[in-house]
């Protein structure tokens, strides 16, 4: 039986060798000891073959999966200084966006702080070409009046009148007779005395001239002349009328009397027509005033406004609704009253 197997075993090693060795790829084989021993030298002779076969394989697969490492491991080494080298782009451009971006930044801050500059300039040009019409507006107003008042020789008679009687103060109330005591000039000085001590101190304030208006005693007239005083400045004038207006009331021995500006009769009936204008601007707070001669002069939206004729102030007043609502019954009641007078011509 032994020596069938080894018979059979032998007819395959021959059957083996007669296989070309390049087209053998018989791996290792596990053999027994009893095996190996009763193996025959062409059989050791094919273990060994094979077995550097396999060795040289091995060897070879190993160089190869080394090759394969070195490869990888260069190639991991270039991706690896790629990415360090993409950081640094991407650091580097990060910093020049960031710069760029704070740049652009202060750019638009810059641009906005010019823009907000530009802005108040022109607000305040705006403003001061506003103010250069105004002011040239009045002046051809004042010129257009001086015209019309050169071509009116009663407006020429009106100004001569108020430009002498500038300085001029009118007192109303003084009782007839009483400059026989003393001269009106020393009653004048009586008046400041009681009512305003301090002016009477004052050695500036000269009285030029006095006398009453008008010169002859009428016996029929119920109420005492007027009596005029002549100063010899305006401010001297304004001075004590001013505190006229804030003392209210005003005294002669006891006796009530009054203080004002001395005007043509034209100049006081022009100022009398402002009264109740004035009157309900007062009451909204507007502070009106009464200028020399006879202007209307008051407050509106922060702003003083002087008007020579009541044709300027409805002008002015139809594009203000406001000023319109407060002065609306008043201009309407002047309006009518006017209408009257009209009719009844």
């Amino acid at each position: 039986m032994p020596n069938n197997k080894r018979r059979n075993r032998g007819n395959k090693n021959k059957e083996d060798t007669m296989t070309p060795p390049n087209e053998i790829d018989t791996p290792i084989q596990d053999y027994e000891d009893d095996e190996i021993e009763e193996m025959q030298e062409a059989d050791l002779k094919k273990l060994i073959r094979t077995l550097r076969s396999s060795q040289k394989q091995i060897l070879e697969l190993q160089k190869s999966l080394m090759d394969k490492i070195e490869n990888l491991s260069c190639e991991n080494e270039i991706l690896r200084r790629n990415q360090n080298e993409t950081k640094q782009l991407v650091q580097q451009e990060t910093v020049i966006v960031t710069r760029n971006h704070n740049e652009m930044k202060n750019s638009i801050d810059q641009m906005t702080n010019t823009l907000e500059s530009l802005k108040h300039r022109m607000g305040e040009a705006e403003e001061r070409i506003s103010d250069l019409e105004d002011r040239e507006q009045e002046r051809i107003q004042s010129d257009q009046r001086k015209e019309e008042e050169i071509r009116n020789p009663k407006n020429i008679v009106r100004n001569l009148q108020d430009t002498i009687k500038k300085t001029n103060i009118r007192v109303l109330g003084v009782s007839e007779g009483m400059e026989r005591e003393k001269r009106l000039e020393g009653l004048f000085s009586v008046i400041l005395a009681e009512n305003f001590p301090g002016l009477e101190k004052d050695r500036d304030i000269l009285v030029q001239e006095a006398h009453r208006t008008p010169s002859k005693y009428d016996q029929k007239r119920s109420s005492p002349r007027h009596v005029v005083i002549k100063l010899s400045t305006v401010k001297h004038k304004e001075k004590i009328l001013k505190c006229a207006r804030e003392k209210c009331q005003i005294t002669l021995r006891g006796s009530p009397i009054r203080l004002t500006a001395d005007f043509s009769s034209e100049t006081l009936q022009a100022r009398r027509e402002w009264r109740d204008i004035a009157q309900v601007l007062r009451e909204k707070n507007c502070q009106p005033r009464i200028l020399y001669p006879a202007k209307l002069s008051f407050v509106n939206e922060g702003e003083i406004k002087t008007f020579h004729s009541k044709q300027k102030l409805k002008d002015f007043v139809a594009t203000r609704p406001a000023l319109q609502k407060i002065l609306k019954d008043v201009l309407q009641t002047e309006t009518q009253e006017r209408g009257h007078q009209y009719e009844r011509r």
